[in-house]
């Protein structure tokens, strides 16, 4: 089976790029596993952005978040990356995994 690729879309991929070492690294890893076709080791749905959204969970210093959909077979598309500062993910993170969401689904019809 081969890997699919991924694809960030808006600013996910600086997002990411702004992380801490040790956080960018264990998004890599995480992310390696799900274009293999695995789970991430600390992932919730996330069926409040859309169905099929999976929040990655990473611990570090800080707390970090990834949300992804993988339910498309051309790519594992990368909506949203941000340092989560509060018990609960915020309203504006939230909503921008939605209009990324929204905006994909729109392209691929």
């Amino acid at each position: 089976m081969e890997d699919r690729p991924l694809a960030w879309l808006g600013s996910s991929l600086a997002d990411v790029r702004a992380f801490p070492e040790d956080t960018r690294r264990m998004v890599g890893y995480q992310l390696r596993r799900v274009q293999k076709g695995l789970m991430p080791t600390d992932w919730k749905p996330m069926s409040s952005v859309g169905t099929g959204v999976v929040e990655v969970r990473l611990h570090t210093r800080l707390e970090h978040r990834v949300l992804y959909i993988a339910k498309y077979s051309e790519a594992i598309y990368v909506l949203h990356a941000f340092e989560k500062k509060t018990r609960k993910a915020s309203r504006r993170d939230l909503g921008i995994a939605s209009q990324r969401l929204k905006d994909l689904e729109s392209l691929r019809k």
